[in-house]
C-alpha cells in the first residue's frame, strides 16, 4: 500500500477537457467518454482500481469534491505539475484526511 499525504479531485465545471492531466500522470487521471476528466486510485498503488466518475458498482466512486483520490507519495511531483499546467485550473489538491476519505463512501 503507498504512502500518502496529499488528495486530489477535479472541479467537473472548470473542466476543459484538455487532458494534459492524464498525459502527465496517467496513474491519476483518467478521460471519460465525455471529454472531461476525472481521478483514480489504482491498484498497482493501493490494492484495488477506483475511478471517481460518479457510475455505480464496483471501482466506483462520487465524482467532483466527494470524489477525492489518494495521491500516492511517490506521484505528489506530478500531480502538482498537472494542477499547474491544467488549462481550467480545476485540478483540486488538499492534505489527506481520513475524514474526507470516509465520506467517499467507497
Amino acid at each position: 500500500m503507498a504512502d500518502t499525504q496529499l488528495m486530489v479531485w477535479i472541479d467537473q465545471d472548470l473542466c476543459t477537457g484538455d487532458g494534459i492531466c492524464e498525459e502527465i500522470c496517467p496513474d491519476v487521471f483518467l478521460g471519460r467518454d465525455d471529454g472531461l476528466w476525472v481521478v483514480k486510485e489504482e491498484a498497482s498503488h493501493f490494492g484495488e482500481t477506483i475511478i471517481f466518475d460518479g457510475a455505480d458498482g464496483a471501482g466506483h466512486g462520487p465524482e467532483g469534491a466527494r470524489g477525492v483520490a489518494r495521491v500516492p507519495d511517490s506521484l505528489i511531483e506530478a500531480v502538482v505539475e498537472s494542477a499547474e499546467e491544467c488549462p481550467g485550473e480545476c485540478i483540486m489538491i488538499e492534505p489527506y484526511s481520513a475524514e474526507i476519505l470516509a465520506a467517499r463512501g467507497v
